[in-house]
């Protein structure tokens, strides 16, 4: 029957492994993420926590190693806690680009989301250019209509104060022809004689 202490080291080189692998594929999946931002920050996520998963085991592991009897047996599994922490080392560097890679993507998304909303603010600003001229056409159209209407109301009205003076000139011939013919019968009645 094994020792528990050997069982103990089995079950931690086993969680290593099994964490190491888990790690190198969230990894992978960061690689292939071309989804929205929350999915990439999702996955980095979890491959923070399966690093401070594997770090715990590789310092359980290492922990067991000092724990051991037998001098070979320690140096074989100290062995194995540096080769581990190697591999972790370097996996923490991809975490890092990782983490670099996800910033970067948060960034572009961000000034893409910026864009969009310049876009946005062009396109209403060009509808609002178009409407405003659309307006001032409309405005210039009616102007040309009222500058008829008023042309033709100014001729009516020369029209109106020419007949105006001529019905003055006529009225006042007419008195004038009317006093006149009255002073003539006056003068032939009262005066027959001149």
């Amino acid at each position: 029957m094994a020792a528990p202490q050997d069982v103990h080291v089995r079950i931690c080189n086993q969680e290593i492994v099994k964490f190491d692998l888990e790690v190198k594929a969230l990894i992978q999946d960061i690689r292939d993420c071309s989804g929205p931002l929350s999915a990439l920050t999702e996955l980095n996520t979890k491959v923070k926590e399966k690093f401070q998963q594997l770090r715990y085991r590789i310092q359980d592991l290492e922990q067991s190693a000092k724990e051991q009897d037998k001098e070979s047996e320690k140096q074989l599994l100290l062995q194995e806690v540096e080769n581990h922490k190697k591999q972790m080392l370097r996996k923490t560097t991809k975490e890092s680009l990782a983490q670099t890679s996800s910033t970067i993507t948060e960034s572009l998304m961000g000034i893409s989301r910026m864009m969009s909303q310049q876009v946005q603010q062009s396109e209403e600003a060009m509808q609002t250019l178009v409407n405003s001229s659309r307006t001032i056409l409309d405005a210039n159209e009616e102007f040309k209509s009222m500058s008829g209407t008023i042309q033709l109301g100014r001729k009516l009205i020369t029209k109106y104060n020419r007949r105006e003076l001529t019905d003055k000139l006529l009225i006042f011939l007419a008195l004038a022809l009317f006093l006149a013919t009255v002073l003539y019968i006056v003068k032939k009645r009262l005066f027959p004689f001149l």
